[in-house]
């Protein structure tokens, strides 16, 4: 009988080497940790044979910022032709969603009440097309093809790297500008060398009531599938005390300061789920709420709630409170940016997935990861052209992930090297293949 049961144990085992093989870290040779320094145990395996399904999110996020997933646009024409040679190409990958940056700036690349007309979009800050509203041929462009279309919003960034005064600055916003109006609802955030970075106060409470109405706006004017906000919320620089004078003013339950913004971002969460569901009420609609937030939610040396990780934390470090959201059903669905590799010491891409695979049981939340194909090739940790095609491998043994969105289109489409071009055609090859491309 323990002959038997010894040979079963060996069949088993062959079996399963046969399905499964381990990852290693091109960097030793060795096999990938779990946890990297944190847990080492278990290694990191992933099926020989992943099965991807057709059902899955298959996203890529068109970053409008600074123009670099989309050029500028002086005409309408070039405007057109762009957009559809950019659909056109995530069509034919097995991309099935886009997520397009419809406000990078407290701007916008349709025709708003609220916010002045993007220069990213026409190369001229308050200037759009004349008798053209860009989104709704977006949106009827991407559901021609059978892709979703989701409205990807910054809600509180103004400006990057400016050299100028504030004042100065927000003389030169379009007239009308909410930031030119409201001063005081503006806060400089010193960045670099080259200068200083502009944010809306999560703080003020006119900050909010406007991204609210922002919202709003586009939910009841355009046929979105979805809203979808980035991870920027509180800046990533320490920003000390620089919003003391809105923490003594709007801060009538007396807080502390930490406390006071993460409530001020929660409460910003749950007026737009509010407002999304109070719109699918009455229009007998589904538009979905997703947020991306940073990877990192907490460490697990800050939370026993928190991940195998010893990395910046958003509900600290950004005051959002993302886990928060998701456990409260504010949110649809999260796209938690998963920047990191298999072989990160601190953030291990196996254990920081495993989490939030844990985060979202039980819930209605769905769960996308965020991946990153512009990373591959830019150093020795992101040597393995197979890095982000291992990543969704390892996803397939994760049940409650439901598809992955990739940044960006531009790296996606157009690899900036070599081994970049061989990971971004191992994921296109498996999206096909999904697609039944």
């Amino acid at each position: 009988m323990k002959r038997i049961l010894l040979i079963l144990l060996f069949v088993c085992s062959g079996i399963l080497q046969a399905q499964y093989e381990y990852l290693r870290d091109p960097r030793t040779g060795k096999n990938v940790r779990f946890g990297g320094s944190i847990r080492p145990q278990p290694f990191v395996s992933v099926p020989r044979n992943p099965v991807f399904r057709n059902s899955d999110f298959r996203g890529v996020w068109v970053s409008t910022v600074g123009n670099i997933d989309f050029p500028k646009c002086p005409t309408e024409a070039e405007f057109r032709k762009n957009y559809i040679s950019l659909v056109d190409q995530l069509h034919s990958i097995g991309c099935n969603a886009i997520l397009f940056q419809v406000r990078p700036m407290c701007d916008a690349f349709y025709a708003s009440t609220l916010n002045p007309w993007s220069a990213f979009m026409t190369g001229v800050a308050g200037f759009g097309y004349r008798g053209f509203d860009p989104m709704p041929f977006m949106i009827n462009e991407a559901h021609k093809r059978g892709m979703e279309f989701h409205a990807w919003l910054n809600p509180y960034r103004l400006a990057r790297n400016v050299t100028i005064g504030k004042k100065n600055f927000l003389s030169t916003l379009p007239a009308g500008h909410f930031a030119r109006r409201n001063p005081e609802a503006v806060l400089v955030i010193p960045a670099s060398a080259k200068g200083y970075n502009l944010i809306l106060d999560p703080g003020n409470p006119k900050t909010v009531d406007f991204f609210v109405n922002t919202v709003g706006e586009i939910i009841r004017k355009y046929r979105v599938d979805a809203i979808h906000i980035d991870d920027y919320f509180y800046p990533y620089e320490p920003i000390g005390s620089l919003d003391s004078s809105s923490y003594r003013k709007f801060n009538p339950k007396k807080l502390p300061l930490d406390q006071w913004r993460r409530n001020n971002v929660d409460m910003m969460i749950m007026r737009v789920s509010s407002g999304i569901r109070s719109e699918n009420r009455r229009s007998r609609r589904n538009i979905r709420f997703g947020v991306s937030p940073f990877g990192i939610w907490a460490n697990y040396t800050t939370s026993q709630y928190g991940s195998l990780t010893k990395g910046h934390e958003s509900v600290t470090g950004l005051y959002a409170n993302s886990f928060l959201w998701v456990r409260n059903s504010w949110i649809d669905y999260v796209v938690p940016q998963l920047y990191w590799t298999f072989g990160h010491d601190k953030a291990a891409y196996a254990a920081i997935a495993g989490w939030w695979n844990w985060a979202v049981s039980g819930t209605n939340v769905k769960l996308y990861t965020g991946n990153t194909i512009a990373r591959v090739g830019t150093n020795a940790e992101w040597s393995d052209p197979k890095e982000i095609y291992n990543q969704l491998r390892y996803n397939t043994r994760l049940p409650n992930v439901k598809g992955s969105v990739m940044f960006s289109s531009s790296r996606l489409l157009h690899p900036e090297n070599s081994k970049m071009r061989q990971g971004a055609d191992a994921v296109i090859r498996a999206w096909k293949k999904a697609a039944g491309k």
